[in-house]
C-alpha cells in the first residue's frame, strides 16, 4: 500500500545540507541539492517582463537583444551552469553569461542584436 510522506524540511543525518537520493538500479547515488534547479525564467519578447520564474528579483532590459535576471538569493560564485533558448522559432543564437548575483542573456540572429522571448536555467550552488 502506497504511503505519504509530508514534512517542511528534509535534513541530511551527517551533513545538514546534504541528501542523497539512490538511483535507478539501486546502483549510485545523486546529491539532491546539487541536482536541483537554483534559478529559472521565462521573459516576454521584450526583455521587459518575466512571465514566470524561481529566485529572479527583478528583470533589466540592457539593450536590444540582452536582458540580465537579478537573482533572490546568489549564486556562491559565477562558475555555474546556465542554459538559455529562445521561445520562438527563429534564426536567433541564445547564449548568456554567469555572475555570483545575476545572469545575462543575449540573442543573436546572426547579424545583430535582436529581443526575443527567452526561457533560462541555472544550476550550481548557491551562497
Amino acid at each position: 500500500m502506497a504511503s505519504i510522506l509530508k514534512v517542511d524540511t528534509l535534513t541530511g543525518v551527517t551533513t545538514a545540507g546534504s541528501i542523497s537520493v539512490t538511483g535507478e538500479g539501486n546502483s549510485t547515488t545523486t546529491n539532491l541539492q546539487q541536482g536541483l534547479a537554483k534559478a529559472w525564467a521565462e521573459t516576454n519578447s521584450a526583455g521587459t517582463a518575466i512571465n514566470d520564474s524561481f529566485n529572479i528579483a527583478s528583470l533589466v532590459d540592457t539593450d536590444t537583444g540582452r536582458q540580465t535576471c537579478n537573482y533572490t538569493n546568489d549564486f556562491a560564485s559565477g562558475s555555474y551552469v546556465c542554459v538559455t533558448t529562445g521561445n520562438t522559432v527563429s534564426s536567433n543564437n541564445t547564449f548568456s553569461a554567469t555572475y555570483a548575483s545575476n545572469w545575462i542573456v543575449y540573442s543573436f540572429n546572426g547579424s545583430s542584436y535582436s529581443d526575443m522571448a527567452m526561457g533560462t536555467l541555472a544550476a550550481g550552488d548557491l551562497a
